[in-house]
């Protein structure tokens, strides 16, 4: 008898027929939405400026599965007063069976926030427009990049190099 997963998938067991990587879940962690200088800040005419921040957190919830969790803020200032604050932490949990640990690590740094990024990008894009303001699109992120530059900080701090049990990173 084969165990059930929450998403109706059959879970592959370790004697499966080699490696598996399945997406268990999406979901959304916490969202945020603030527009502090509304509605005073639809009058101003100055050019926006935006600064947008990324980390990307992953914890192990079992032998063979992982939660990720991919988080943005965006924060938007006209002038010196700050016309709204996105926040989004979009999550996953994955299966990784049978592969080797760097195999893993590749892959919750790599491929995990690729499939979670079109959720955040929605996301973020219908937040800022449902409070009164011009959509904003994320342009694609290279998280290839990412990760190397990760591994390479990792190298360099001398611990360990996995993603598992991370802390948040990043600031894009």
């Amino acid at each position: 008898m084969s165990d059930e997963i929450t998403n109706g998938a059959v879970a592959p067991t370790a004697e499966a027929a080699g490696p598996a990587f399945t997406v268990e879940k999406i979901y959304v962690k916490d969202v945020s939405f603030e527009a502090p200088g509304a509605p005073a800040v639809f009058a101003e005419n100055v050019q926006p400026e935006l600064q947008l921040n990324l980390n990307q957190r992953v914890q192990r919830l079992g032998e063979n599965a992982f939660e990720v969790v991919l988080g943005v803020t965006l924060t938007c200032k006209a002038g010196d007063k700050t016309a709204y604050v996105a926040e989004v932490q979009q999550a996953g949990i994955f299966g990784l069976i049978g592969l080797e640990p760097q195999a893993v690590d590749v892959l919750l740094g790599t491929q995990c926030p690729n499939i979670l990024f079109p959720y955040v990008r929605q996301l973020v894009s219908d937040l800022v427009q449902a409070g009164g303001f011009p959509p904003f699109f994320l342009q694609p992120i290279n998280f290839e990049a990412l990760y190397a530059e990760s591994l390479r900080q990792r190298a360099a701090q001398g611990g360990d190099a996995s993603l598992a049990n991370s802390e948040p990173v990043g600031n894009a």
